[in-house]
């Protein structure tokens, strides 16, 4: 039987300079899991009656993500942020502050399944509250986007996260910056978090899979696109694909591969996600025909 997802975090609306797109990693995540027919739920606030908000839900209904999760807030406007771009595909994300998702409440009831949570949705008080009661409520994975942005890149906010997490999903740098702040390498990081898993997106090298003493479980050279318009979203793409193929129960190899050629696809597309959700019809029938894990006696 498939384990539903629960992502919890921030929904805002990312502005580039030729048009506003919905965005955020957990809305993203939730987004491809709802086209690729994962179970999911989705938590996360944005403001009541704003058009920021109005964008959001309209991109969520469009991908069949339920919505019942997203809170309202009638004193917070739903989130923004600012994307300045740069030749190459590259980006930097200016996040405006104080946002319907920083005063997230708490979801009633134990997260039965897999939950997934990130650093950003943790930089305020009320959120950061919340999404730990959620955890310390959820018997199941839990998985953790350690995505190190202004205001969330300090070592403390990061020790916290990670010590809440089974497994993690990084890039690069993000690994750099955690060898640097505990001083130790990613075998190191991983017995003093107590980390069964994780998972390193390595942009075109590709991605590798780390077992709980840091050993390589699994790795894959990066998917060529061609066609480059950003990289928006891409490492959100790879981590819906690996949750939907654990809560699908597919065999995690064929999974991660999945998932490096579904980032790199992202790549060529403007934003997190493609304006149609038809366009992720191949996608979800690549998963769903991956072969199943192997039953355990």
């Amino acid at each position: 039987m498939p384990s539903l997802v629960h992502v919890i975090g921030e929904a805002l609306v990312d502005e580039f300079h030729d048009g506003h797109v919905a965005g955020g990693a957990p809305f993203n995540v939730a987004r491809s899991l709802a086209a690729l027919r994962a179970p999911v739920r989705f938590i996360s606030r944005i403001g009541e009656g704003d058009a920021a908000g109005r964008l959001v839900l309209d991109s969520a209904v469009r991908f069949g993500l339920d919505v019942a999760g997203i809170q309202r807030d009638a004193r917070h406007a739903t989130g923004r942020v600012s994307v300045h771009e740069s030749a190459g595909g590259g980006h930097r994300f200016e996040i405006h502050a104080d946002a319907a998702w920083d005063h997230l409440e708490a979801p009633a009831g134990p997260a039965a399944g897999i939950v997934y949570f990130g650093s950003l949705a943790q930089r305020h008080a009320p959120s950061r509250a919340a999404i730990r009661a959620a955890l310390k409520r959820a018997p199941g994975l839990r998985l953790l986007d350690l995505n190190l942005r202004p205001g969330t890149d300090t070592p403390a906010l990061a020790a916290e996260s990670l010590m809440l997490a089974d497994w993690v999903k990084i890039n690069e740098d993000e690994l750099d910056r955690l060898q640097a702040w505990f001083e130790a390498d990613l075998a190191g990081l991983m017995v003093r978090f107590a980390l069964q898993r994780v998972v390193l997106t390595r942009g075109e090298a590709g991605y590798a899979m780390y077992g709980e003493q840091g050993q390589l479980v699994s790795s894959g050279e990066g998917v060529p696109q061609p066609a480059l318009v950003d990289t928006v979203g891409a490492g959100d793409a790879f981590t819906a694909m690996l949750l939907a193929g654990l809560a699908l129960r597919r065999q995690l190899p064929d999974t991660l591969a999945l998932a490096n050629r579904y980032a790199a696809m992202i790549c060529g597309v403007r934003g997190p996600l493609p304006v149609d959700p038809v366009t992720l019809t191949p996608w979800r029938e690549a998963l769903h025909a991956l072969p199943a894990e192997e039953a355990h006696a």
